[in-house]
């Protein structure tokens, strides 16, 4: 049955949009230095800017329904072509008010397909050309034995990698070349064109190192309910000065003298004493001339210089101790109520607190600009903490939660989601890292982008390197930045090519948990309208990429990076398989969605045939 409209209804609605028209036309006026400043390829995507901006300045809910109700546009999807939205929606609703034109309607600088084509454009000038079949890219971070694995990057690139990321935070120059080598190797042999990003360690918050520990190493046994043993550990013992990266894979590895490994033979057993002075008894069952393999069917944990005897046939034929173990720190242990001492120093310990647990952190502007009563964020948020005093030199925090003991470790992030660091992006760090970035990396990741300033100053050190075309992504990863991000977005569109990647580990400690979901989206939507591709990052598939089977959630979540330009996956042991999976996941939904918009493909499902009466 046809809906009636009463012409009132219509003209109320035409006078509402061009009011939206004009609000979108005035903000464009208001910021017109913004589009002067924005590169040539960028003014068309910073005017749409500014009218998306005008656009949800507003609550406009109760116009969409309206809109909805009469079968039009409810603007809900106009993101990359505001103003042709706006237009498309007030011409139809002229037309039905039987209004008359002297003169043609003056076009949008943006419409429906150059809105789209722009953000296509600088994703493909970003990030390299879509593959076939799937408009999202993916992006993997490089585990360290990337650098000395041919195989691992060969076969990431192979499995769907789109962007090899290295993080900057994590080994070094020789390192990074290497993996890069590798990737150049596997583009070649390949035919494909997997770009480098290199992301900037940033001023990352984190935990400082913890000296209490132990030089130690520990194996485990496998066994069944009943406690039997059905998988018994594999000990290495290698002589102290022979490379063990040849060995076949073991649960642990001692250093030991020579001359016991000489003497040792297959059937021989090898007794040494545990940290609590209990003896453990290896049998050895490989040889060769600088290690020997053994089994053991207990459990332990050995310290450096724990005393060993090689047994043969019962009787001793050599001694000897343990070399030296790597060393494994012992965490702090919180419990909610306990009070923990923050240090600037890493070797203060106060008299005052001596007796409650100390550690450091890595940023000494913390002690400045931190204040009573703020709350804090350790390990990704798993510890929650607020502050009670804050020193020039410390800074005491009770601990709120988890309500159970947690484990507090060295290198673990800190958030302080209210306290302005009032620091720059980039470290003196980062400045050298960028000489390296400049000469080998096709796009440049900025960590922790907090203000715009951040991207002028990243700019910057480009044009000095001569670098001024290098692509660039701005991780947004802080309550300041999400704060920011419109301005962040503006001063972004000075260069290209430009992307955005919603760094959802910190951001979601920032910001609160309960609120991720609404402001990815958000982000999504910013970024759409600016014609900036977005990287969906973060513990995607990251249970997959670790233990080899997905949660179903988490399936779900990667699902959503449909709606991305790029999905950035971690590294794990798995991660070929994870590379596979999001690529199958990707093609399918790809055919389902397109950005935010449901694409009516045929569904299987609904071929239903009229299915006989039962019989009665």
């Amino acid at each position: 049955m046809p809906v009636r409209t009463s012409s009132t209804h219509i003209s109320s609605l035409l006078a509402e949009l061009k009011e939206l028209r004009e609000s979108c036309l005035a903000m464009e006026q208001e910021f017109g230095a913004s589009i002067a400043e924005a590169c040539p390829q960028s003014r068309r995507s910073v005017e749409n800017f500014l009218h998306y901006l005008a656009l949800r300045k507003q609550d406009l809910r109760d116009l969409q329904s309206r809109l909805a109700a009469l079968g039009l546009s409810s603007l809900g999807r106009s993101e990359s072509s505001v103003l042709a939205g706006l237009e498309a929606v007030i011409a139809i609703l002229e037309s039905l008010a039987g209004a008359c034109f002297d003169s043609p309607r003056q076009s949008p600088s943006v419409d429906f397909t150059s809105g789209p084509a722009a953000l296509t454009e600088q994703a493909d000038h970003l990030l390299g050309p879509a593959p076939v079949g799937r408009a999202v890219r993916i992006m993997v971070t490089m585990p360290s034995e990337a650098a000395q694995s041919y195989e691992l990057v060969k076969n990431l690139v192979e499995a769907g990698m789109d962007v090899m990321r290295v993080n900057c935070a994590h080994d070094s120059e020789i390192e990074w070349e290497r993996m890069i080598a590798h990737m150049h190797r596997a583009n070649q042999e390949s035919g494909k064109h997997c770009r480098v990003v290199m992301d900037l360690a940033g001023p990352k918050l984190r935990t400082g190192p913890i000296h209490r520990g132990h030089h130690v190493v520990r194996w485990r046994v496998g066994k069944d309910t009943r406690g039997d043993v059905i998988a018994p550990a594999r000990i290495a013992l290698v002589a102290r000065h022979y490379d063990a990266g040849s060995l076949p894979s073991v649960d642990a590895l001692l250093p030991v003298p020579e001359t016991l490994v000489r003497a040792a033979c297959p059937g021989d057993i090898i007794r040494v004493k545990n940290s609590e002075k209990k003896k453990r008894e290896l049998a050895v069952i490989e040889k060769s001339d600088h290690a020997c393999v053994c089994t053991c069917e207990q459990g332990a944990y050995i310290l450096s210089r724990a005393a060993l005897s090689l047994l043969r046939d019962g009787a001793k034929i050599a001694t000897g101790h343990v070399g030296e173990l790597p060393f494994v720190e012992e965490p702090l242990r919180l419990h909610a109520g306990d009070l923990l001492i923050l240090t600037r120093d890493e070797n203060a310990l106060l008299a005052k607190h001596r007796d409650l647990p100390h550690i450091s952190c890595t940023l000494p502007e913390v002690f400045s600009t931190a204040q009573t009563g703020q709350p804090i964020f350790f390990d990704d948020g798993k510890i929650e903490g607020r502050i009670r005093e804050v020193h020039p030199g410390h800074i005491v925090v009770e601990i709120l939660h988890p309500g159970s003991v947690a484990k507090l470790g060295s290198a673990k992030g800190i958030n302080l989601p209210k306290t302005d660091l009032g620091m720059g992006a980039i470290t003196a760090k980062d400045r050298r890292d960028l000489d390296f970035i400049a000469e080998h990396a096709d796009i440049v990741g900025l960590s922790f982008a907090h203000r715009p300033e951040d991207v002028l100053e990243l700019r910057h050190e480009l044009e000095a390197r001569g670098k001024s075309g290098l692509g660039v992504i701005l991780k947004i990863e802080s309550r300041q930045g999400f704060d920011q991000l419109p301005l962040i977005l503006l001063a972004a569109l000075r260069h290209h090519p430009v992307g955005i990647m919603v760094a959802r580990g910190d951001l979601a400690v920032e910001i609160g948990f309960e609120r991720l979901a609404e402001v990815q989206e958000e982000i999504l939507w910013l970024s759409e309208a600016a014609h900036i591709p977005v990287i969906w990052a973060t513990q995607v598939l990251e249970t997959l990429a670790k233990t080899g089977i997905p949660s179903r959630a988490e399936v779900t979540d990667a699902a959503m990076g449909v709606g991305a330009e790029c999905v950035m996956l971690n590294k794990g042991e798995h991660i070929v398989e994870a590379v596979r999976f999001l690529d199958h996941v990707l093609h399918a939904m790809q055919a389902h969605h397109l950005k935010k918009r449901s694409m009516l493909r045929r569904l299987a499902v609904a071929q239903v045939k009229h299915a006989a009466s039962p019989a009665p």
